[in-house]
């Protein structure tokens, strides 16, 4: 630091992009040392680091063949992966806190003037690192923020991350704390003028802080040259320095020192204990099951504390809306059906292309009253649709129906088929088939809580996880678990039943565990799937007669014997 004044001083975080040489870059178009040093002459402590993969932060026995992209792109690349939340955007966001801390515990850095400021992939993660740290006092993600192109990469894309949000939401998120953004004409941030930048103005607006945020573009290609940097240099000189004379902080000639001098292992040997790609994926999926152990509740207190931290990461995960917002319905083709009615209902404002449908079946003449009781009829995909519409109901409905018990069965699911959920960033930005069945169930739920005192969901079929999933919606829930095969990673891959992050709550236990003590019947449940957790909660609050766990399947009439009784 050969700054002005004494200390301590502002402290910048500088990750960079996706150069080939990455924090090592030095050219007309971009350089990280050209501004950490600047930043230093200008009275601050800079700090860059790489993106995994790059220069000195790779796993042991990593291919020196390839190129630093291809290394850093390998992490969190396997399926099984997204079964745990494991990603490399997650790595890379966890790397830019813990960077963060570091910065912070320098005894020279002010800890109320931290800032980030980072280049297209760097500038994704400058602004990750905003939208979740509240440390930050100034911020400037450059030729990144964009209402189309939302990041190449997998270090920018994990599930769930922009399914209802996009990369201008995550950059307001900071509001109102002070940030810039710098675009170009010569790539995706073109329209930040008339776009991204009023978009995000007016986020700032709200907070009555408008001057704690501008954006300005150059005429230029994808870069963070001298001129963004410059502009960089005054609105951080402005917020940390309280210096508005931007003459003053402009770049003088520098000389970046030899490459060597600025690695940390050179001769790129690493630590004897540093782990492979292999070992550390290996490690965090253990570091994950151990978390969901120690999380299943063995008391009361235990339970309290289990539904306050897994309530969120349920509706994280499952990409649900809780509580569920009131769905636009219409009723159509009510008739009378021998001792039943029947109705079509339409509920639209699910957020998805299509309409949920579903057939509603009552009695027509049950004794006292209206059915107090309603089942939730789900199978695992679209109900075939009948030839005849006055075709008696027949099996399970009509048992339910005989037992005075009024039935919503789904009719058809909202939401379009999904392609293939492991291509082109697809859970980045859409639900899974179950995430989006979840969804719908619990809707349906909703709206059967409106019309009935009591609501058991009951799931058939591949269906049955999804009613498992959706628990917390329901008074009761029966579920078959024969989708659930033996619960393996292959299992847990098909398109029916993928969920990413769903082995970090114990696959079905944590949802089941949120409706606990509400009855449970789940059947078919092959003895090689884990239900410790299901019977240890259930256990801390005293209410083992309301879990029933078979592994054979149970007959319908039994089924219905169990929800009458409820």
């Amino acid at each position: 630091m050969a700054g002005p004044g004494k200390g301590p001083f502002p402290g910048i975080l500088n990750p960079h992009g996706h150069w080939k040489e990455g924090r090592l870059t030095d050219t007309k178009d971009g350089s990280a040392a050209a501004r950490c040093i600047s930043f230093a002459r200008q009275g601050m402590v800079a700090f860059t680091y790489d993106m995994v993969g790059y220069n000195d932060t790779h796993f042991a026995k990593a291919s020196h063949d390839q190129p630093s992209y291809d290394n850093h792109r390998s992490f969190g690349a396997a399926r099984g992966d997204q079964l745990w939340s494991i990603s490399l955007m997650g790595l890379q966001t966890w790397n830019s806190i813990r960077a963060l801390d570091f910065l912070e515990s320098l005894s020279d850095v002010d800890r109320k003037r931290l800032a980030c400021t980072g280049e297209s992939g760097g500038g994704t993660q400058t602004f990750m690192l905003g939208s979740i740290e509240d440390r930050l006092a100034a911020q400037a993600p450059i030729v990144m923020v964009s209402h189309t192109m939302q990041g190449g990469c997998s270090c920018e894309n994990a599930p769930g991350l922009r399914v209802e949000y996009s990369n201008m939401e995550l950059a307001a998120a900071a509001a109102p704390r002070p940030q810039l953004l710098v675009a170009a004409t010569g790539d995706w941030t073109k329209m930040t003028l008339t776009v991204e930048g009023p978009a995000i103005a007016h986020i700032y607006d709200l907070f009555n802080d408008r001057d704690h945020f501008d954006y300005v573009r150059f005429d230029f290609g994808h870069n963070y040259n001298q001129t963004s940097r410059e502009a960089v240099y005054s609105r951080f000189g402005k917020w940390l320095l309280h210096n508005s004379d931007p003459n003053s902080l402009r770049e003088a000639p520098y000389q970046k020192e030899p490459d060597a001098d600025l690695r940390v292992f050179p001769d790129g040997k690493l630590p004897e204990d540093a782990m492979t790609r292999e070992q550390f994926t290996e490690s965090l999926r253990k570091l994950h099951q151990a978390q969901w152990e120690a999380m299943i509740p063995r008391n009361q207190a235990g339970m309290e504390k289990f539904k306050q931290v897994m309530l969120p990461a349920w509706r994280h995960n499952l990409q649900v809306e809780w509580p569920t917002p009131q769905p636009e319905i219409a009723q159509t083709g009510r008739r009378e059906i021998g001792e039943f009615s029947r109705a079509t209902l339409s509920i639209t404002g699910c957020g998805e292309e299509g309409s949920l449908l579903l057939t509603y079946w009552e009695p027509r003449h049950p004794p006292g009253g209206p059915a107090r009781k309603l089942v939730v009829l789900a199978s695992s995909d679209n109900a075939p649709a009948s030839p005849n519409e006055d075709v008696a109901p027949s099996g399970l409905l009509r048992d339910l129906l005989q037992h005075h018990i009024a039935v919503m069965e789904v009719a058809h699911y909202s939401g379009r088929t999904a392609p293939d959920p492991f291509a082109n960033f697809y859970t980045t930005y859409n639900r899974t088939k179950a995430q989006q069945h979840v969804r719908d169930l619990l809707t349906i739920c909703a709206l059967g809580k409106r019309m009935h005192s009591q609501v058991i969901l009951l799931g058939v079929g591949a269906a049955g996880f999804y009613a498992l999933l959706a628990s917390p919606a329901a008074d009761a829930v029966i579920a078959d678990a024969a989708a659930l095969e033996n619960c393996e990673e292959q299992a847990l891959l098909s398109p029916d039943l993928f969920c990413p992050g769903i082995r970090n709550f114990g696959v079905f236990e944590g949802p089941a565990l949120l409706a606990a003590p509400h009855p449970l019947l789940v059947h078919h449940l092959s003895r090689e799937v884990p239900a410790a957790g299901l019977r240890s909660g259930y256990k801390a609050l005293r209410a083992e007669s309301h879990l029933r766990i078979e592994s054979d399947r149970v007959a319908d009439e039994v089924l219905v014997r169990w929800a009458a009784a409820l």
